[in-house]
């Protein structure tokens, strides 16, 4: 058999990193099985639908690395794989479920239900909707004055629905406990369930790998499987991501951001992947990282567990730090080049002169730079004439008496120093400190702060030389002329 799994996404909003986790664990079933996964669009609530949705779904499992077999701009034997585009094949199977008496047509007003719930909450029962007792001649008078209607399945009487799911164990619940429920609306569009349904046995999925908020709509939907005459997929249904440090489900109100917000600060494809396998599978006591090829092989639902894990920004951001120490120095520029380019401070084409630059910032910040967006923050200064100084750093390290005739010896110093390296102006600058009786703290950081603007960063003699001697200078002169103007 060939393991066939999919993930099917409402185009409601951002691609939310609980979602992502789940594609995930979809996505490695199929690779570790060498079977086939599938993309389809859930599309069936039109009024919740948001164009620019799909864009970001079909470019966030782009950018993880997940490709999909079939589904939108793949194609495959099962097109199309919007289900806004499958209607003809939820009538056909609506159809078939009227025929042999699994479905019927429900005439009742939302007053009558409203009553039908009033009821129940007198009796202190639950409320469950059952087939109304409408005789023929009220059929008939239905149809003629064209009331509207919907197609709900009748749920069978005395029945448990058990479900082996792969990872929670067998689960149940009886009918008693289930109303006959609406599989298609009266404006003719099929719910989730309905729809779900006729797609995975249409695109013949084995399993089902998803969140465990739908494990209440999977008995419906064994009850339809089964009414239809379709094989049952295995179900897996995955805890929920947490908030962090606490067991309520991650949102919005919570932090929640989609994958695009990853991508835009510059997080890592392998880094995300690698994170969002761990939020809730392990592979042993003590592995952390993981490439993608380790997943494939190594992901089992066996190990996924069954408790919700808790996102854990500060882990995701140690791990992007940790695959950001493997990447090659072409791939960092590659990296950050876009986030200058659009900041005004690179132009493209690259220069020669320009690329060695960024390649040295790169190699100054070093581990500093976890992800692509930091060399905004951590090297701005690298790339732009215009020194912007920190007020706290001014405070603590320009505003002391003395200061401006250190500066203007330094500047002096500068000057003459030949060559104008790493090696020969850690030497200069502590001979300096060591002949003018200076402690090394009070020279290098009012200097640091006079030609990089900042009270930290990376080393100060590779920031001079990065710079250069003239920049420097320049800059000394502009930290003076602040300085003297108060």
């Amino acid at each position: 058999m060939t393991v066939r799994t999919r993930f099917a996404p409402s185009p409601t909003g951002f691609l939310h990193i609980g979602g992502v986790r789940t594609a995930l664990f979809s996505w490695l079933l199929a690779r570790h099985h060498g079977g086939r996964f599938i993309l389809r669009i859930d599309d069936t609530d039109q009024q919740r639908h948001v164009e620019s949705a799909i864009q970001l779904i079909l470019d966030g499992f782009r950018w993880m690395g997940m490709d999909w077999d079939e589904g939108p701009e793949v194609g495959g034997p099962h097109a199309p794989y919007f289900q806004g585009q499958r209607r003809d094949k939820y009538v056909a199977a609506a159809e078939r479920l009227i025929a042999s008496g699994h479905v019927y047509r429900d005439y009742s007003t939302e007053a009558e239900r409203a009553a039908g719930k009033a009821d129940a909450e007198r009796r202190k029962v639950a409320y469950r909707f059952r087939k109304p007792s409408y005789n023929a001649e009220q059929l008939a008078e239905f149809a003629a004055e064209g009331r509207p209607y919907a197609l709900r399945f009748e749920v069978p009487a005395g029945r448990t629905v058990v479900i082996h799911d792969l990872i929670k164990g067998d689960v149940e619940q009886k009918t008693v406990e289930m109303g006959d429920f609406v599989i298609v609306r009266p404006d003719g569009s099929p719910l989730y369930n309905f729809a779900s349904v006729v797609d995975d046995a249409d695109m013949e999925i084995t399993h089902v790998v998803r969140a465990e908020e739908h494990l209440a709509n999977t008995y419906s939907q064994v009850l339809i499987f089964e009414a239809l005459g379709y094989p049952l997929p295995q179900f897996a249904h995955v805890p929920y991501v947490a908030a962090p440090g606490s067991k309520k489900k991650l949102s919005k109100r919570d932090g929640a951001v989609g994958l695009d917000h990853y991508i835009e600060l510059g997080y890592l494809a392998d880094a995300m992947m690698n994170y969002l396998a761990r939020l809730g599978w392990s592979y042993d006591a003590s592995s952390e990282i993981f490439t993608r090829d380790e997943l494939i092989e190594k992901f089992s639902l066996d190990r996924v567990n069954s408790s919700p894990a808790s996102h854990d920004p500060d882990k995701l951001f140690w791990l992007q730090g940790e695959w950001m120490k493997l990447l090659p120095l072409a791939q960092k520029v590659a990296g950050v080049l876009p986030y200058l380019v659009k900041e005004g401070l690179v132009v493209e084409p690259v220069s020669d002169e320009t690329r060695s630059r960024i390649e040295a910032v790169i190699l100054a910040l070093g581990d500093r730079l976890k992800v692509f967006s930091d060399i905004l923050k951590l090297g701005r200064y690298f790339f732009t004439e215009t020194l912007t100084h920190d007020p706290d750093a001014v405070k603590k390290r320009l505003k002391k008496e003395g200061v401006p005739g250190l500066l203007a010896e330094l500047d002096a110093l500068l000057s003459a120093t030949e060559p104008f390296d790493v090696p020969t102006l850690e030497a200069a600058v502590h001979a300096f400190a060591e002949q003018s009786g200076r402690k090394m703290g009070d020279v290098v950081n009012p200097l640091r702060v006079a030609t990089t603007g900042q009270g930290v960063g990376p080393g100060l003699y590779d920031c001079l030389a990065i710079l250069g001697r003239e920049s420097c200078r320049a800059r000394i002169s502009a930290t003076l002329a602040m300085l003297d103007a108060g």
